[in-house]
């Protein structure tokens, strides 16, 4: 949603709500002084709609690295970056091992700007939720507001149960006069909090609509619904429901309370007009009512004064005013996608694999999403461009094996990648939860209790969509012959699709399957296989464009006669993920808040079982 400038007077107001007293070590939050508020802003929807947007502003998530302090959780297989940010190295075994203070999502320091500590946002949330009912607003404005509230209170602590376990649960104000201590609840408490909240939410927001240009991103009955389908669907995953726990026996009836969740928010949603995006290219590009894929959504201008995100420079390549930064697809990704009919690399497919020309045939995500030498990426207004990739590039100096096209605007121009002094950048939309994440997250429950056909059938949706042929083999599901299977191809499937959107470190860890990846992260680099060739490539014919332009990268004569290849390791050794990061440890900023506070088990001083 568009957040608009405070008045001083509000600006005063609304910190009250939320003062955080870093000299006392009084647990979590309080207020200074609750008795000497002014009652009255109760009274004023305006007032209570600033508080509203600075919640939102706080509390929903960004685009990935755009908190630095946050990128370790988005560590996984699929981006280059994981292997050349320190503290990412660590998480994913390439470099050295995580310590307590290396994940601080739950808390940096005792302020209330946005990432800094997450029960300052819980604070606005209890605060909000208890004094609104108290106001003279009409009972159909108060029920909007709140259920915003009760959604966003829903989204942070369903945010710290999927990375720490069990959490300090706080759901009323502190009184500065009578403070609450409390330690950490059980995940189970947790997660019914959570539950509970988006249970409320999706009453009092029934029938509520938005205006498309000025309330985009506000929480609706469909998006409620669609986080809580996902937050039953971690509860019932391994990361929280194990098969070999002793101490917490596997429990089954998880999956058809999820399954139950899912089913009804698919319905909601559907009911609601969403449906996919028939261009997967244009999920990011596409905003509002022209979108009616995305669900959850974190609006984002490249006009409005701190509105903005800085995505496009660490997506583009040098060349195009970038710096390629981040958002840099590994080998691991690319060899992820299938072949057109769905059916993966190596296997028998109606379609031709060559290693070399690799993307040829390929699902058509892949071109979608990611550059490679040769292939064509409009960029700056520029439909024809190609990126070359190969070394010594005379536009490129340090090419990356791949590029990463999905949150590049292509009619951008290069002078305004950059986002500074508050303004510029493509201004996108993060869509936080789309309709293909409710049809997947459906699909999985589905086939965790034994509905596998239906399971299919959901995923050939999304198939469909992305462009996959039918082939011989049913869009390639003719393949996943049992539950195991069907599992291991709807997680592949995600990878895909939503590859680069803060889903696949958090896959990998819900399903307890962060510690099985095994060899390098890799990528291709492409050399020119002689300086009489690199010249030839590069000659600029009398119209002004480069050889290279018109060569067809695609046939592997060609291709062949001008290119060698080669895999490169990114990392300095292979993947050696600890059991003990299915939980993170609390950081010292936050153990400190509270002598009440246990550290997770399986870190240093850890007596708490995050189950």
């Amino acid at each position: 949603m568009n957040f608009k400038t405070k008045p001083a007077l509000l600006i005063g107001m609304i910190s009250m709500l939320i003062i955080f007293s870093s000299s006392c070590k009084k647990d979590f939050f309080e207020l200074e002084d609750r008795n000497g508020m002014d009652s009255r802003i109760w009274d004023n929807e305006g007032s209570i709609q600033f508080l509203l947007n600075d919640t939102y502003d706080v509390t929903m998530p960004d685009f990935p690295y755009e908190i630095t302090a946050d990128n370790v959780i988005y560590a996984s297989d699929e981006d280059k970056f994981s292997s050349s940010e320190s503290i990412m190295r660590k998480a994913i075994g390439v470099n050295g091992v995580l310590n307590s203070n290396d994940v601080k999502f739950i808390a940096t320091k005792y302020q209330g700007n946005k990432g800094d500590n997450r029960y300052f946002d819980i604070a606005r949330c209890n605060t909000a939720l208890k004094e609104i009912p108290k106001g003279t607003l009409p009972q159909a404005s108060k029920n909007k507001l709140r259920g915003q509230f009760f959604a966003l209170r829903a989204l942070t602590y369903f945010q710290l149960t999927r990375l720490y376990g069990g959490v300090p649960l706080v759901l009323e104000p502190q009184e500065p006069d009578n403070i609450v201590l409390s330690g950490r609840a059980k995940a189970s408490e947790c997660f019914q909090a959570i539950v509970n909240d988006l249970d409320s939410a999706m009453s009092l927001l029934n029938g509520v609509t938005w205006a498309d240009a000025t309330e985009r991103g506000k929480f609706t009955r469909q998006s409620a619904a669609a986080l809580k389908a996902r937050a039953l669907l971690y509860w019932a995953s391994p990361q929280f429901n194990p098969t070999n726990n002793a101490a917490h026996p596997f429990d089954q009836s998880r999956w058809q309370k999820a399954y139950e969740a899912n089913k009804e928010a698919y319905e909601i949603c559907k009911a609601s007009g969403a449906a996919l995006m028939a261009n997967y290219g244009e999920i990011f590009l596409k905003e509002g009512t022209a979108n009616p894929e995305a669900i959850i959504v974190r609006s984002y201008s490249s006009k409005l004064s701190k509105r903005g995100q800085n995505v496009e420079q660490k997506s583009r390549p040098t060349e195009e005013g970038g710096n390629a930064s981040a958002f840099t697809p590994t080998s691991q990704l690319v060899n992820a996608y299938t072949m057109r009919d769905g059916v993966p690399v190596g296997q028998a497919s109606s379609f031709t694999y060559d290693p070399v020309v690799f993307w040829v045939n390929r699902d058509p995500r892949l071109d979608a999403t990611i550059a490679y030498n040769g292939s064509t990426w409009k960029l700056s207004g520029a439909a024809s461009r190609k990126q070359w990739s190969y070394n010594g590039g005379i536009t490129e100096a340090s090419p990356q094996g791949f590029y990463l096209k999905k949150f590049c605007d292509p009619d951008l121009a290069r002078g305004s990648v950059i986002y500074a002094n508050d303004f510029g950048g493509n201004g996108l939309d993060w869509v936080e939860l789309r309709f293909a994440e409710v049809i997947l997250n459906y699909a999985e429950c589905a086939n965790e209790i034994g509905n596998i056909q239906e399971a299919k059938d959901l995923v050939k949706l999304v198939r469909i969509r992305a462009g996959i042929q039918p082939g011989t083999k049913n869009y390639g599901l003719d393949l996943a012959t049992s539950k195991d299977l069907m599992r291991d191809l709807i997680l592949n499937e995600r990878m895909v699709e939503f590859s680069f959107e803060g889903k696949r470190s958090f896959d990998l860890r819900r399903t307890r399957r962060y510690h099985l990846l095994s060899g390098n992260m890799q990528t291709i680099q492409w050399t020119v296989k002689s300086t009489a060739l690199k010249t030839e490539l590069e000659a600029v014919g009398t119209n002004g464009i480069r050889f290279r332009e018109s060569i067809n990268v695609n046939d592997r004569t060609t291709f062949d006669k001008y290119f060698s290849t080669s895999n490169v390791n990114l990392g300095a050794t292979g993947f050696g993920v600890l059991d003990t990061y299915y939980f993170f440890a609390f950081p010292s900023t936050f153990m400190n808040s509270s002598p009440l506070l246990d550290q997770t088990i399986g870190w240093d001083g850890g007596t708490f079982d995050p189950l």
